[in-house]
């Protein structure tokens, strides 16, 4: 099998992409102990807007704008559980924080 120098150069040029993806992923899980915590729950942007009865663009306004602390890994959206509860309290009356609690089981996490 014959490769030549241009086609060489552009399989390299892809193998150096994904590569640089690779690491930016790994990094990304390299630091997750500063982003859990042992036993905490998470959600992603499907789960939290099924909970919240929010659409997806509802989540992003709310990201972009600081109100709800989340994370990523690679290009995934996360949010702890703890975070969540605390946006809820801020946000909604008692009743219907204790209904949302109830609902999901978040009484027993940090």
């Amino acid at each position: 099998m014959y490769i030549d120098n241009e086609n060489f150069e552009k399989w390299m040029e892809k193998l150096s992409k994904k590569l640089s993806e690779i690491g930016k992923d790994l990094k990304s899980l390299i630091n997750t102990d500063r982003v859990l915590d042992d036993n905490e729950k998470i959600f992603d942007n499907q789960d939290l807007a099924f909970l919240l009865k929010v659409s997806f663009r509802t989540l992003q306004r709310y990201r972009v704008s600081g109100v709800l602390p989340f994370f990523t890994i690679g290009k995934k959206t996360y949010y702890r559980a703890g975070d969540i509860r605390s946006f809820i309290r801020e946000r909604a009356d008692f009743q219907s924080y204790k209904q949302f609690e109830k609902g999901n089981q978040l009484e027993n996490q940090p």
